[in-house]
Formats: C-alpha cells, sequence, structure tokens
C-alpha cells in the first residue's frame, strides 16, 4: 500500500467517524432558569376532603414562600400578598377545640400568620359545621362567602392558585 493511499483511506475513515460523531444526537440536559419574579398577589384556594390534607396543601404555601424569601428574591413577607381562604372540610384544624388534634398544622398557619399571611375561613361553611367566629384561631378572619371571596380578589389582580391534594399511591423512591 502507499502512502498516499494510507493517508486516503485513514482520512476517509475519521470523516465518516466524525460524521457518524456529528450526526449522533447530544444527550440533552435541564438547564436552570432565574425566572424574574415580582412581588405577587395570591390568593390560595383551599377546599379539601379530608382534614387531613391540610398539612401537604400547605406545603403550596412554603413553595411559593420559601423560594421568593431566598436568594436571589430576598423577598420580605411584607412584599408578598398572600391570602389563604379555607371553605372544606380543613375548616376544623381551625377550631379552637380542635387544637391539640391539628397541633402541627395549626402551629405552621400561625407561623405563617406571624409573617403576614391572611387565613381566611367561609362564613357559610363556619355556619354549616355549626362553628361561630369565637369559636376560630386567633389568627382567622371569617369572610361572609367564599365565592364572593374568591371573586372579590380575583378582580383586585389576585392570582389563584387551588392546591391539590390527591391520595398517596407511591414513594418518590418507588417512582422515580
Amino acid at each position: 500500500m502507499n502512502l498516499s493511499r494510507y493517508g486516503f483511506l485513514r482520512a476517509l475513515c475519521f470523516a465518516t467517524l466524525m460524521g457518524a460523531v456529528v450526526a449522533a444526537p447530544a444527550l440533552a440536559q435541564g438547564k436552570f432558569v432565574q425566572t424574574p419574579y415580582q412581588s405577587p398577589k395570591v390568593l390560595m384556594d383551599i377546599y379539601l376532603d379530608d382534614p387531613a390534607k391540610l398539612d401537604a396543601a400547605l406545603y403550596w404555601l412554603r413553595s411559593l414562600v420559601n423560594p421568593l424569601s431566598d436568594a436571589p428574591y430576598n423577598m420580605m413577607i411584607d412584599d408578598m400578598r398572600i391570602i389563604v381562604l379555607m371553605h372544606g372540610t380543613e375548616i376544623v384544624t381551625l377550631a379552637q377545640k380542635n387544637q391539640e388534634r391539628y397541633a402541627d398544622v395549626v402551629q405552621r398557619m400561625r407561623y405563617y400568620a406571624d409573617m403576614g399571611v391572611k387565613f381566611k375561613v367561609c362564613g357559610l361553611a363556619l355556619q354549616d359545621y355549626h362553628y361561630t367566629v369565637a369559636d376560630m384561631q386567633d389568627f382567622v378572619e371569617v369572610t361572609p362567602s367564599a365565592m364572593a371571596e374568591l371573586m372579590h380578589w380575583q378582580n383586585q389582580g389576585y392570582a389563584l392558585i387551588t392546591p391539590l391534594v390527591p391520595e398517596k399511591k407511591f414513594s418518590i423512591d418507588s417512582i422515580r
């Protein structure tokens, strides 16, 4: 084999190999984006079929507050206007007589209330459960109607977030 023929074959193999490398799809991966969030105006509408689900629903609140409070946003809670409106079975967690039974979830709500989050309960639902305003935790505001309250705050430009809390069938480890 003469040298020029060998050089040609070598170049042809290299070109073929490079073509295969170029033609092979690159492994894609996600990328992190730093969305330029503004101070939120949020109405969190909570209507649950089981008061035990309130703990999971409050993770939606945490998922809003924590990232905005941390770097790079560093928003103060005073910059966030957040209302949590409750009108399902979860209102039993706010009754003072149930404080011991729901102590952990009440403590979490009180923590956020102390930071400035407003917790409101539908007055019609309160009547359905035979509670009065005096039966509620001291950080709770009672509104005439959840539907009227939803309409009012949406008309004021508040974004509506409705936490969904399905029955948990799988652990994260079992499905990832």
